[in-house]
């Protein structure tokens, strides 16, 4: 009997495929014959499941994000739970450090963000998955700046808006840096700088 697929499996494992050849060689390394050979598969299955190369790409970094929001989520979850205002903070302090990568999983993922960020500025087909990523986490920011503000742990006058887009703007430009020069900014120091700058938040009159 023939063999029986699972076509969002295969779409998926083709995905996956996209993301280990970008995260160890770039972007430009994932043809359509370079991801078949990684995922094991042949190039014409390949391009069964994807049109062309930038819809492989897109798909790829959909699931990408995807992974991503699953975890972010059990955080953001947590972070409505009743506490006092010294557990609220540690939680929302865990939840903005799933945007920074300290460890294999979130290095890897720093990367991938970084090469479609880069890509998507010649690439048009990219830039709405980039853009997404990028307001996804804008408003995540918003979510919890907000929610610091009504639950006292920020002070009542704070700027929501202004103060997510330069949340925003430090954790996506400390990705950068740990990825460009890691033994400059291994998570401890990472961990740190995030911590100072709520700090210097919750400090504003």
């Amino acid at each position: 009997m023939p063999k029986i697929v699972d076509p969002r499996a295969r779409r998926r494992a083709v995905a996956e495929a996209v993301l280990r050849v970008v995260a160890r060689s770039g972007l430009e390394a994932a043809s359509l014959r370079n991801v078949a050979e990684e995922a094991g598969l042949a190039i014409g299955s390949v391009r069964h499941y994807f049109g062309d190369h930038d819809e492989l790409v897109v798909f790829a970094m959909r699931h990408l994000v995807d992974r991503v929001d699953q975890r972010v989520r059990a955080h953001v979850d947590h972070l409505r739970a009743p506490g006092s205002g010294g557990g609220r903070r540690a939680r929302a302090e865990e939840l903005l450090e799933e945007f920074l990568p300290l460890d294999d999983t979130r290095h890897e993922e720093a990367v991938l963000w970084i090469a479609l960020a880069t890509a998507s500025r010649v690439r048009p087909g990219l830039r709405p998955c980039a853009l997404e990523l990028h307001g996804n986490t804008l408003l995540l920011m918003e979510h919890v700046l907000r929610g610091g503000r009504e639950s006292g742990g920020l002070p009542a006058g704070l700027d929501v808006a202004t103060e997510a887009r330069r949340l925003t703007a430090l954790v996506e430009g400390l990705t950068f840096q740990a990825v460009l020069q890691p033994e400059a900014y291994p998570p401890d120091e990472l961990r740190r700088l995030l911590h100072h700058h709520l700090e210097t938040l919750r400090e504003k009159a």
